[in-house]
């Protein structure tokens, strides 16, 4: 999976996730504020047939708190897994 901020993608994904994705996971996404990551990645590997990646790397951060360091982060991105 990559981060949103990290990733590059055709423009027709952003179609798909706006016009076609379930609405809702768009407000799942919305109310938690998390997972859009998760959801784009499902989207496009739904819609080429290939199965999800995983590409390794490092993000630095620069400025604000990001939302990784909150407590709970990764129990609220297992659940976005386990419900979808």
């Amino acid at each position: 999976m990559i981060l949103s901020k990290a990733s590059f993608f055709h423009r027709k994904y952003l179609r798909l996730y706006t016009n076609e994705m379930p609405a809702s996971l768009k407000e799942y996404v919305k109310r938690n504020k998390n997972c859009e990551d998760i959801a784009m990645s499902f989207l496009v590997a739904n819609a080429t047939g290939a199965p999800l990646i995983w590409a390794k790397g490092k993000i630095y951060e620069i400025g604000s708190t990001v939302i990784s360091s909150l407590g709970g982060h990764s129990n609220k991105r297992a659940e976005c897994i386990r419900v979808w």
